[in-house]
């Protein structure tokens, strides 16, 4: 069972990886809303802010697991 503080550990970064996620997804919505000459809505547009938040927040915390797992000293 995970303690309180790597509960607080993996909780920022995946707040850290929802940001970076989701500056990547408004990066894609505007290329796309720009690549479409607004023929695309702003709808789709979020829906790619949003599965970039999801995405980076779950690379992040895959990531961080990952690292921990390694770090680990083995017994």
């Amino acid at each position: 069972m995970p303690s309180d503080k790597e509960k607080v550990e993996e909780a920022a970064v995946t707040s850290v990886g929802a940001g970076v996620g989701g500056a990547g997804g408004a990066t894609v919505g505007v290329i796309e809303l720009a690549a479409t000459q607004g023929t695309v809505t702003g709808l789709s547009a979020g829906l790619a802010i949003g599965a970039g938040a999801v995405a980076g927040a779950l690379a992040f915390l895959l990531g961080y697991k990952a690292y921990r797992h390694f770090k680990t000293p083995k017994a």
